[in-house]
């Protein structure tokens, strides 16, 4: 009886040991792909009053969006200061600053000088909007802008990464060319065309109080929900631990708002099952990193980025939400077929149905979903403002974790998700005031005017040629950039190129559009971050998993073109279309994009029944682009090549079973 006790608490302190191991493991990868997990080590005391000053902030900003209408300029000036102040104390100057209750005096100079900057223009906001232009007549006034810029892109190359920072230095450079220095000065401080710009506004307005709602929502154990649940309807399929990143990291990403982030945590409990069921190393980092930045367009939250999207776009919150559904499904869609396939072609099983978890013992877990069902159905209905929904939804979400026993939301929890929120907006903000800067310096050229005539100019007013293009700046620009700063320098530089009379891109098409290929960034090398993320927990070859991720997300790819030609996959429609119409076409392009999503994925994967030749992988292809092209014609030559293949694939298969019996 001893030797068994014994042998129970030998297995129970070798299972804390492999947890301790994951864990660590986990925050290594963070530290290296994902600048947000780079923070300064606190510890005792000092630990405590940093995580009470951010949960501060956090409460500050969600009674500010609240309660507060005053000028418009001291809110942003007030919140970017805030900022820069909880900013500092968390982000050291380098990687690996291992020092514990250390900040070094410079950084405190830094900090307060640039949160100064803020809080000063807030104190003294109606003088100086009085003085307009003239402001930048005072040296002091100069070198507080100055200053406050500085402190901004400091933070921002600690916090982000040096990507959005060298587009902004480069435009930066070639506006101080063109244009008066002062007045430069002016547009990027002053006014609410620069670092207080729409995305900053945004952010402070809707994002923060929705990245304070994920955090709680994240305390009540749903992330854990969704993986159960995905176990619990795909775990048993064949090569089921991949079918089971696809579909939990879907829903998880769209709550955590980061590809790296969201790769990491769901990636370290489904990248081994991949791994244990039989798939390749490469190919169970590409699953999850291809499946976790497809959380970043998964409505309602789409990272965050929705909120931006509806005020370029100038149509509701909901609307964009709504639009989205299509492209996500394809996209997901796509990824599923091809691990089917990959688990086919292998022969790989799913885990036995006595290890999952069983659906009836799930069911009444569903309740942690309601925070998510209230928000989208308040928002959808116009209730008040959405800030007002996202509260309610966070007051929600404290409910619901209490009436979990297993995962119970407490004071403590409640602390943690405040002081998580308040450190889950430094990023997004420092990037949308420099994507403020960037959109500010564009206007203040006319830079978008030139873009656009050296685009036309090369496409030759083409409309695919210059989608091809876009695609690529977008891929280019949107390289290490979270996901909301990404979208804002797409919607700034890309998007009015689409839409510019010679290419004739509708607008919601257009935005759509530069979102889909700057969050595909994320994947696709040479910088493919949550790939490489993905790779390093899953033990493979970085290059190869981000190949492998690009090759997975292929409807990433292509569906974005669909939309751009035929709108009705975003439920845009002509004037005039009745109702039986609108219907008609949604199915029509629903049914055809997802044959021919299932004619590429097979074709890259080169097994059907059976293994594919070159030829016929070349046909299924062209045959699964016809189907996705929009046009009756296309999608009949489409859906002929791909039955035919398809067809010729089974009776193939059948037959040499027949033979081989």
């Amino acid at each position: 009886m001893d030797y068994e006790k014994e042998r129970e608490k030998q297995a129970a302190a070798a299972d804390v040991e492999a947890d301790v191991n994951v864990a660590d493991a986990v925050d290594e990868v963070m530290k290296k792909y994902d600048r947000e997990s780079n923070t300064r080590i606190w510890e005792g005391k000092p630990k405590l009053v940093v995580k009470t000053i951010m949960a501060l902030f956090s409460l500050y900003c969600i009674i500010v969006t609240l309660f507060v209408s005053g000028l418009l300029e001291v809110r942003l000036t007030m919140f970017l200061g805030l900022i820069l102040i909880i900013g500092y104390l968390n982000y050291p100057v380098k990687k690996g600053y291992m020092k514990v209750n250390y900040i070094p005096w410079y950084d405190l100079v830094i900090m307060v000088l640039g949160a100064g900057s803020f809080f000063y223009f807030a104190a003294n906001a109606k003088d100086i909007l009085l003085k307009a232009t003239k402001v930048t007549n005072e040296p002091f006034m100069v070198a507080i802008a100055i200053i406050g810029v500085l402190a901004l892109a400091e933070l921002c190359r600690r916090c982000v990464g040096l990507p959005i920072l060298c587009v902004a230095g480069a435009l930066l450079i070639y506006t101080f060319a063109n244009v008066r220095f002062g007045k430069v000065i002016y547009d990027l401080f002053y006014t609410t065309s620069g670092v207080m710009g729409t995305p900053v506004k945004v952010c402070a307005t809707y994002i923060v109080v929705f990245i304070i709602f994920g955090a709680f929502l994240e305390r009540t154990g749903i992330s854990n929900f969704f993986i159960d649940l995905a176990n619990s309807v795909a775990g048993s399929s064949s090569g089921g631990p991949a079918k089971v990143a696809v579909i939990s990291s879907a829903l998880c990403g769209m709550v955590s708002g980061s590809s790296v982030g969201n790769t990491v945590t769901t990636g370290s409990v489904t990248i081994p099952m991949m791994k244990k069921t039989g798939y390749k190393p490469q190919f169970a980092g590409a699953v999850e990193a291809a499946a976790s930045t497809g959380g970043q367009i998964m409505p309602p939250i789409m990272g965050a980025a929705a909120f931006l999207m509806a005020e370029y776009m100038g149509i509701p919150y909901a609307q964009v939400a709504l639009k989205a559904i299509l492209p996500a499904i394809l996209y997901f869609t796509g990824i599923y077929i091809a691990v089917h396939l990959e688990a086919k072609k292998l022969g790989l099983k799913g885990i036995p149905r006595e290890q999952l978890p069983k659906m009836r013992k799930l069911l009444p877990k569903v309740y942690l979903l309601l925070p998510l069902v209230v928000l989208v159905v308040m928002v959808s209905l116009n209730m008040k403002t959405m800030q007002f929904c996202a509260a309610v939804a966070i007051v929600i979400t404290i409910l619901v974790g209490i009436v979990n026993k297993e995962d119970r939301i407490t004071p403590a929890k409640i602390f943690d998700a405040l002081e998580a929120g308040g450190k889950g907006t430094i990023t997004v903000a420092v990037a949308c005031a420099m994507a403020g800067i960037v959109a500010g310096c564009i206007t203040s050229t006319g830079l978008a005017s030139k873009l656009i005539t050296a685009i036309v100019k090369i496409s030759g007013g083409q409309a695919i040629i210059a989608l091809f293009l876009t695609m690529l700046c977008c891929i280019v620009l949107g390289m290490g950039v979270p996901t909301t700063a990404n979208y804002c320098i797409m919607a700034s530089t890309c998007a009015p190129i689409l839409m510019s009379p010679a290419i004739g891109i509708p607008k919601v098409a257009a935005h759509f559009f530069v979102f889909y290929f700057g969050i595909v960034a994320d994947i696709t090398p040479p910088v493919a971050l949550a790939a490489y993320a993905g790779s390093a927990i899953a033990k493979a070859p970085p290059m190869k998993t981000a190949f492998n991720a690009t090759r997975l997300a292929i409807a990433a790819f292509i569906v974005p073109y669909i939309f751009a030609f035929s709108p009705v996959m975003l439920f845009e429609f002509s004037k005039g279309t009745s109702t039986v119409m609108m219907v008609v076409q949604i199915i029509q392009i629903c049914v055809t994009s997802l044959l021919g999503i299932f004619g590429v994925a097979a074709a890259l994967n080169g097994f059907l029944y059976k293994k594919i030749n070159p030829l016929f992988r070349v046909i299924m292809a062209v045959g699964g682009l016809c189907m996705m092209i929009p046009g009756t014609v296309t999608d009949l030559i489409g859906l002929v090549l791909v039955a035919g293949i398809c067809v010729y694939q089974y009776l193939s298969a059948k037959k040499d079973r027949s033979v081989a019996a």
